[in-house]
Parts: C-alpha cells; structure tokens; sequence
C-alpha cells in the first residue's frame, strides 16, 4: 500500500480546505463528530502547516473536508494518507472482466454473447465466440446470424484449436487475433478478436488480457450449459438419438490434467452413440481410468453401460480398490441380460505403475517412444460379481509414455474391403506428439473415415500421457 507524504497531504487538504468554505470552527465540528480528539488550535496550526499530526487524524480530518466538497459537488477532493482502491474497478481490463461476470450472473445462455460483446467494447476489442460441434469436425458460431461455421481441419481458427494456442491473421480487413477457448484445459472452441482502437494483436500485454477473458468466458460458456440450452443449441449439427442423449450426459469432459497426467477422450458416431461410455478421476496420487462397451447396438445397451458406469462410480468414489470397482461392476450387471465389456485402471502417478482389470475386452494400449508395447490377453469373459482369483495385470510406465484405453469398436471397424482398422493403427496414432485430447479427436475421425461414416458399433477411445514432474 503506497502511502502519501505527510507534507503533500497537509498542502492538498489544505488547498482543498480553503474551496470548502468552512470556517476553522466548521471543520474542527466536522473532525470532532468523527471521532477527533484534538483541540482547534492543534487544527488551526496543521492548516496553516506549522505542526504534524498523526495519520488517523489527518485523515479525519480530509474525510470531513471531503463529505463538505461532496455537499457543493465539484472541486477536487483531499487526499487521504494512503491510496484507497475503489470497491469495484472503474476502468481497463479488470473493469470490463468484473462487467462480464455481473452481466453473466442469472442470465439466460442464450445472452451471453451480447455480455461477451459489451465487455469487449470496454476493452476495445470486437469478440467472435465460435464453439466446437459434438461431432468436432466444425467451429459453430455463438451468434446464429454470424458467418458458417469454420472446418477444424482445413481452417486458422481449425488450426488454433487443433494446437490449442494462438495466432494472428492479417488477410483481412483487420489484424485478428484467434485464441483457443478453454474451460481449465478442455477445449470448447476457439474466439475471434479484432482491435477496434489500432492496437496490434501480437501486443504482449492484449495478449494476457485476452488470454484472461478466454479462461472467464470458457468458465462461463461451460456453466450457463448446466442450465439451459441455448448453448448447447448452436453446438449441435443435427437430431441426437435418445441413447447418444443419455450417454453424453454421463460422459466427463474431453480432457482432464493435472501436473502429472493429461488425459483426452472421443466418441463417435457422436449423434448416434449407442453403447460405450468412458470415465476418468485424477488426483494427487492417481489417475483412474474405465471404459464400458456394450457391443452392437440395441434397445437396451445404452442402459447396461450407463447402469455399469455408475456402479464403477460409486465404487470407486467410496474408496473401493480396483478389484472391488471390478466386482462392483459385475453385480450390478450379473442380472442383467447385457453383454457389456470393460477395463478399470489406476494409474500411480509417483510410481508410473500401471495397473487394470478386463472383462472381454482389449487390454490398454502403450506406446513408448513411438512403438507399441507387447499387449495382453482379456483377465475374463465377463465381469465378475465376485473375487474368484481375480489378478491385475501391472506395467511400469515411464514419463512420456501414451496410454490408450479404447472400445471393440474402434479397432474393429471394416471398410468397404473388409479391412479392420486395426490396432497398429491406433498405435501410430498414439505416437504422434500431440496432446491426448487431439489424438483422441484425430483417432475416432480416422475411424469414421476409415468405416465411410458408417460405423456399427460404436468408437471410444481414452488417450492419456504420464508426465515427468
């Protein structure tokens, strides 16, 4: 806190006394009322700058002052000792960010990009939200009356969400900065920004104002989602299945992180999902993952695995360890007519000790060094509903080594030829030196593309890197 010199203040109170037009008596009334315990000689003599007083005092006294320049409204106020911050910010970055966020408060989704343009009038900046679809082949615009959406693949803004960074374009009308939405470290989109005062993009300081504004709106566009749709609205493409409804709203977000792990998950057919759901807890000791696959697509698998993912859940959130996550899963299915396949893991994030349990499905997938490791069989056919002789299969990982724990369908899945996909396939794309949610986003297009859009059952995939700290 920067405090004022006791010389300058007595000479600015002063001065701002003699506009106040109170007499000595006026302003000792005035001080003595506010709790001011020295006499009118004491005050007479600080005016006239021949003694000092102590600092509460002297800012008794400016405060009196004030409340009379307050009551004739226009000369400048007198200072107090030390610099008093306004309780909300009247100008700059800090004042428009404080905007956005009052103006986000109880409003409904679908307004959010008119605050988002009100705050970027306060910081001289014209904003552009553009939101990724489900299916995240395209970049949807908030506002339903901007420009098409722009392709993820072939597009700057693609470009910057693909990388999840930042660059400047200059082929337009004007410099554009575009910047990677984030909400923590899941991408949702990208925004566009354009200086409307002359100001370069490539400017360090816009930058940090701008890398501040996507942290608040990526924060702001995730919740107001949690309870309305008119967000959720502009993403979609087309119809979602009632099944692909149900599942996406078990799914957790597309990417987690901490200082030790990162994690990326994909599904498609994003709209006609049917029966594969995946979860993820990362803590400071543990990564855990799981997948749930119930094969074809039927009126009922998209239950069994919504039904598997939540025992998994309450297990795993009660403390259970792995093998009572297994078994948990295999009693909630045991009477159930479903097929569903499955791995759990946990992942020692001190250690690099990989460990997991598979119930008819493909073992988890390591690259090191771009290779795949040697992969295992499945531990059982099915999930079991108790201990029987249940052994978890252990590998050590080292720091950069990708993990990927995937559904049937995503190795599985034929072109027109008859040809699989193929786990050497997803191999190659696990050694590409991307960031695991655009791996798992890169990996399920491959698939789509690979099966002519045309998928029979469904592709999952849940990519995550173990980092040295």
């Amino acid at each position: 806190m920067r405090f004022l010199p006791e010389e300058e203040q007595q000479r600015l109170l002063a001065a701002c006394f003699a506009q106040s037009h109170l007499t000595p008596e006026q302003l000792w009334m005035r001080y003595f009322a506010l709790g001011g315990s020295l006499s009118l000689l004491d005050l007479d003599a600080y005016l006239n700058g021949l003694t000092a007083l102590p600092r509460l005092d002297r800012d008794m006294l400016a405060h009196a002052v004030n409340e009379r320049l307050d009551e004739l409204s226009g000369p400048p106020r007198a200072p107090y000792s030390h610099s008093v911050r306004d309780a909300k910010p009247l100008h700059g970055p800090l004042k428009a960010l404080v905007d956005l966020l009052e103006g986000a408060h109880r409003a409904p989704p679908e307004r959010l990009p008119a605050i988002v343009a009100e705050a970027g009038r306060a910081l001289d900046l014209r904003i552009g939200i553009y939101l990724a679809d489900y299916d995240q082949r395209t970049l949807v615009p908030l506002r339903a009356e901007s420009a098409v959406g722009l392709d993820i693949e072939t597009t700057v803004a693609g470009d910057v969400f693909r990388r999840a960074g930042t660059t400047v374009t200059r082929d337009g009308p004007d410099p554009t900065l575009w910047a990677v939405l984030l909400d923590g470290v899941e991408r949702l989109g990208v925004l566009e920004i354009v200086p409307t005062d002359g100001a370069d993009p490539d400017d360090p300081v816009l930058r940090e104002q701008c890398r501040w504004l996507s942290a608040l709106l990526g924060h702001l566009v995730t919740i107001t989602t949690q309870y309305g749709d008119g967000l959720d609205v502009r993403r979609r493409r087309r119809h979602r299945a009632s099944p692909a409804e149900l599942l996406w709203q078990n799914l957790p977000p597309l990417t987690g992180a901490t200082e030790s792990v990162v994690v990326g998950g994909s599904v498609q057919p994003a709209y006609d999902l049917g029966g594969v759901v995946f979860d993820y807890a990362l803590s400071e000791r543990r990564a855990q993952l799981a997948m749930f696959d119930a094969g074809a697509r039927s009126s009922t698998s998209s239950y069994a695995v919504v039904n598997a993912l939540a025992a998994y859940r309450a297990a795993r959130r009660d403390g259970a360890s792995l093998a009572e996550q297994y078994i948990a899963v295999g009693k909630e299915l045991d009477d159930r007519a479903s097929a569903v396949t499955g791995v759990v893991a946990e992942l020692d994030l001190r250690t690099g000790v990989l460990r997991w349990l598979d119930a008819g499905h493909p073992a988890p997938l390591i690259v090191r060094d771009g290779a795949p490791l040697p992969g295992t069989g499945a531990v059982a056919a099915r999930f079991a509903a108790d201990e029987q002789s249940l052994r978890a299969t252990e590998v050590h990982l080292r720091p950069g080594d990708v993990l990927a724990v995937y559904s049937r369908g995503l190795a599985e899945t034929t072109d027109r030829a008859g040809a699989p996909f193929g786990r050497d396939r997803v191999a190659e794309y696990l050694a590409d030196e991307v960031l695991p949610p655009e791996t798992a986003r890169r990996l399920t297009q491959a698939v789509l593309s690979h099966g002519g859009g045309d998928l029979h059952h469904d592709a999952g995939v849940l990519v995550a890197r173990w980092l040295e700290r």
